[in-house]
């Protein structure tokens, strides 16, 4: 849950001009041949002119004329991505995410064995299909959907259990999430919360660096190795800390997501990409509400 490698694939390529459907923006031509195909229209051609024989005067000009005469075409029509396009699709995959982890709550309440298959069997395929997605060149929206099935069950199931242990611990992760949700939106949207090239790799080296941790304290509390449920740090002050660094982590991944849903809009990708975008948004958001989760239940345990 601590890495959203959709969004790294994706402005990488994208600075790289390898998006399916985009041309390269400026500075982003890797050889002389694509400048001169670019400011050309085509190699060795020069500005204004078609290959091939040339046509004969007036051939083709009724044409012509309609197209300056028509409408330009909107960004639907088109078949490229609009805001519109990732939120529409986000809100699908929530309500997806938010079915099944109703059926997760309630599972782990009725039987307690069938929450907890649910949870670490959500956990684990769901954070395999989002490799799997993060990495697949082409967009795979049936993965996209089992992926919020997947982690619907998880975080249900999972919430369930924490909400038995510590009463009330979800309802105030779930406003937390909202409101850090807002509040990031509104500090990238006035610019108080600036995300630069800079920004973005020290941001990624600090996810891998936290999520590798968060895999080795996994592997130490399920080998007992550790006896607390949190694993390093416990409900201690050093747990504490620990989640307050990854709910930070997980906020600023927000700020990262709202520019990279931007920078796709701004370079007309294909609608497609809406949902590649939907998907690393829910994965960013739940995340977030996991983080928050411990956080509240480490300090009401305390």
């Amino acid at each position: 849950m601590a890495s959203n490698p959709v969004f790294n694939r994706f402005n990488e390529d994208l600075s790289k001009g390898r998006v399916s459907g985009t041309q390269p923006q400026y500075g982003q031509f890797s050889s002389p041949e694509q400048q001169q195909q670019a400011r050309y229209g085509g190699p060795g051609g020069y500005p204004g002119f078609q290959q091939g024989y040339p046509q004969q005067p007036g051939q083709g000009m009724p044409d012509l004329e309609k197209a300056y005469e028509a409408p330009s075409a909107t960004a639907t029509q088109s078949g490229r991505m609009t805001l519109d396009d990732v939120v529409t699709k986000t809100l699908g995959l929530f309500g997806i995410l938010l079915v099944f982890g109703a059926v997760g709550w309630f599972v782990g309440k009725e039987n307690q064995s069938a929450g907890m298959a649910l949870w670490l069997g959500g956990m684990i395929v769901g954070l395999v299909l989002g490799f799997v997605i993060s990495f697949k060149r082409v967009i795979s929206v049936p993965l996209i959907l089992l992926y919020a099935v997947c982690e619907g069950l998880f975080v249900g199931a999972a919430s369930g259990f924490f909400n038995r242990v510590y009463p009330g611990v979800v309802a105030e992760a779930v406003l937390a999430t909202l409101c850090v949700f807002a509040g990031m939106f509104a500090g990238w949207k006035f610019g108080i919360i600036r995300v630069t090239e800079r920004s973005r790799k020290i941001f990624g080296l600090m996810v891998m660096g936290y999520f590798l941790f968060a895999l080795v304290n996994v592997a130490l509390v399920w080998t007992g190795v550790l006896d607390n449920p949190f694993g390093v740090g416990g409900n201690g002050p050093l747990g504490i800390i620990i989640s307050v660094i990854a709910v930070g982590l997980a906020s600023y991944s927000l700020a990262v997501d709202f520019d990279s849903i931007q920078r796709g809009v701004e370079a007309r990708l294909p609608e497609k990409y809406s949902w590649l975008m939907a998907h690393g948004l829910l994965v960013t958001v739940v995340w977030l509400y996991i983080e928050l989760l411990r956080l509240f239940a480490r300090i009401q345990s305390r």
